[in-house]
């Protein structure tokens, strides 16, 4: 698919998985048109955290001076017991992350990423047409025919649906169930760290596993601000794409019932929460899951996961990179270059999807589990909470 050939790819979703895949394919020379359903590009505020091989690739994009002055760059990871407060294991970020894996450990505000993917992906010629939601496509051997259903019709050699957990374009591809949800309710916040005490500041990636729970918090903006995700059991709402609400304090305390000192006095220094209901899928269980004919999936659309392993937005971003990079290959047509694409990425993002659930379990282990699972993290500590396959894996960087 070289950029001779004057063939468009139409991207539906306009979130990171998105722009990071109109990026990677314009970089290389794809028309793209990305058509976001909202009337303007916006993120509601939550951090995520990106490990070496989702920034090996950011910096392979040319982001990395802009990735810099956005993002704090923790030095370790340190994982506690909720309810003592014990320190349980710890693994060096940092350097030693940079020094294995060749990039470092990242953590950021999701509106940062996405702005920083939608400047580049502007500078890269990607056209952005707001306010447009696929309706549907008609196939043909020569090209597809996107409609939307504000009435725009669009001629394409692809469609890519990275419209998120609830996808349209997956739902007419796929005709499959809704996402499931998954028992587990996320309250997030962002504090000012000069709004803190002392003592409640942190530079660090600090994870807290306890019975049914477990809290996660670390720095963003360039460690001026703290985000914090509070994950706790709780009853499927009545709108499930009701995604994102306001949370109070005194419901998640009594959804966590008792824990130590030293946590909720840092959850109680929060003035207000978001409260997400999080939604997943079985993990995915061949390359037709993610590709058919000419329309693909890329991110949640194709294999929304727990945040147990910190990935979701990591595996939009591998995905991004694999496709660009199948699409521009010089044999085959646009449905086997599509179809190379899923073949290269549906076991790597159905085992990330497998490990979250696993990783999920332990966190929130209770009796005998939590007793193995704190026992074993205070024997191996750094060798258990390292995860080699994961960040030293992924895309090639081949462009």
């Amino acid at each position: 698919m070289a950029s001779q050939e004057h063939e468009q790819v139409v991207i539906a979703g306009g979130g990171i998985g998105g722009l990071a895949a109109a990026l990677a394919c314009a970089q290389r020379g794809v028309q793209v048109k990305l058509l976001e359903r909202a009337p303007q590009l916006s993120e509601v505020g939550a951090g995520i955290q990106i490990g070496p091989n989702v920034t090996r690739i950011l910096q392979a994009w040319g982001l990395e001076k802009a990735l810099a002055q956005l993002a704090a760059f923790p030095e370790q990871l340190q994982a506690r017991d909720a309810q003592t407060g014990q320190v349980l294991g710890t693994l060096t970020l940092g350097e030693r992350a940079q020094a294995r894996y060749g990039a470092p450990y990242v953590t950021i505000h999701r509106a940062d990423l996405q702005g920083l993917l939608h400047r580049a992906a502007q500078s890269a010629g990607v056209d952005m047409l707001l306010g447009q939601t696929v309706k549907g496509w008609q196939d043909s051997e020569a090209a597809l025919e996107v409609n939307t259903a504000e009435g725009l019709s669009l001629q394409a050699s692809a469609l890519i649906g990275a419209d998120g957990v609830w996808s349209t374009v997956r739902q007419q591809l796929l005709g499959d169930a809704p996402a499931r949800f998954t028992g587990h309710l996320a309250y997030r916040a962002l504090v000012a760290q000069a709004d803190l005490p002392a003592h409640l500041r942190s530079d660090q990636v600090t994870v807290w596993m306890g019975p049914r729970l477990h809290v996660v918090h670390y720095p963003v903006r360039s460690g001026q601000w703290l985000n914090l995700v509070a994950i706790v059991h709780g009853v499927k709402p009545e709108q499930a794409q009701e995604w994102d609400k306001a949370g109070h304090t005194l419901a998640l305390m009594q959804a966590m019932g008792a824990v130590g000192r030293d946590l909720h006095e840092r959850l109680a220094s929060v003035p207000a929460w978001r409260q997400w209901a999080l939604h997943d899928r079985a993990p995915v269980s061949g390359a037709s899951d993610m590709a058919q004919g000419r329309v693909a999936l890329l991110g949640d659309a194709a294999h929304p996961m727990r945040p147990y392993l910190a990935q979701g937005a990591g595996m939009a971003i591998e995905d991004a990179q694999v496709l660009a990079q199948c699409l521009v290959q010089d044999s085959g047509g646009v449905p086997e270059r599509l179809q190379a694409y899923a073949q290269q990425r549906w076991a790597r993002n159905a085992r990330v999807q497998a490990r979250a659930i696993r990783n999920g379990r332990i966190f929130h282990a209770t009796g005998p589990v939590a007793w193995g699972r704190n026992l074993s993290m205070r024997l191996l500590g750094e060798r258990l909470m390292d995860v080699p396959w994961l960040y030293a894996g992924g895309a090639s960087l081949d462009r």
